[in-house]
């Protein structure tokens, strides 16, 4: 993979005036932020089911509520392991069953980036099956300001090989987010669907991401950018 070719065409996306486009089928609506209060969560899963978002993003202890106030009436997406990734498979499956229990529709999980950079690939694969197992679309969130392209490739060829739907560029909790090269990138990696995630503050630089590839646009600021 030329990662020249992949800089090239990530500027001259980033360069680009694309026209505007409803993009309320990409966002899964996400309110992750430790300090959110249940008031908070409903509050902000009504107004997303209001503006007919593709699903909403919330943490676990969450998805019970989330459910009911959104019924069958968008995607309810919860995650596992987050943000850092380095808790146990059985951890992360167990977490990821209760989610499936509450209500959930699909899981976000963040890959072990220390077994990433360990070169420990099996280890790496076997924790990704382990909540695919689980029978819902699993996205792996591989985290990429952690990781060398190189890694990244690698993060995302894994994440296929062991039955995951999409991968997913970041947690948002961490020192990086989404870019247009890395969303490039791990499209052309693997036959995935692609979530950016993390820093998606405006409507112009969603867009530029689905222009880039990107299946699903994770934000905590989909109000704003509608």
């Amino acid at each position: 993979m030329s990662f020249d070719y992949i800089t090239d065409l990530a500027r001259s996306i980033e360069n680009q005036r694309f026209e505007d486009m409803d993009i309320r089928s990409y966002i899964e609506n996400t309110i992750l932020k430790p300090e959110a209060t249940p008031y908070e969560v409903e509050s902000f899963c009504k107004k997303s089911l209001e503006h007919k978002f593709l699903g909403v993003c919330v943490n676990p202890s969450f998805v019970s509520l989330a459910k009911k106030t959104v019924g069958n009436g968008m995607k309810v997406i919860s995650v596992v392991g987050f943000p850092l990734g380095a808790t146990t498979t059985y951890a992360k499956v167990k977490e990821g069953e209760k989610c499936l229990k509450d209500g959930a529709d699909e899981l976000d999980m963040v890959i072990h980036i220390g077994y990433i950079k360990a070169g420990e690939y099996d280890k790496v694969k076997d924790d990704i099956m382990g909540v695919v197992s689980l029978g819902v679309p699993v996205k792996v969130i591989i985290e990429t300001c952690l990781l060398t392209d190189e890694e990244k490739v690698v993060a995302c060829k894994i994440s296929e090989e062991a039955g995951a739907k999409f991968v997913k560029t970041s947690t948002g909790f961490s020192k990086g987010g989404a870019t247009i090269y890395d969303v490039i990138l791990m499209k052309r990696a693997c036959s995935l669907g692609i979530k950016a995630s993390g820093g998606i503050r405006t409507k112009e630089f969603a867009i530029k991401l689905i222009k880039a590839g990107a299946d699903r646009i994770g934000t905590s600021k989909g109000f704003d950018l509608i």
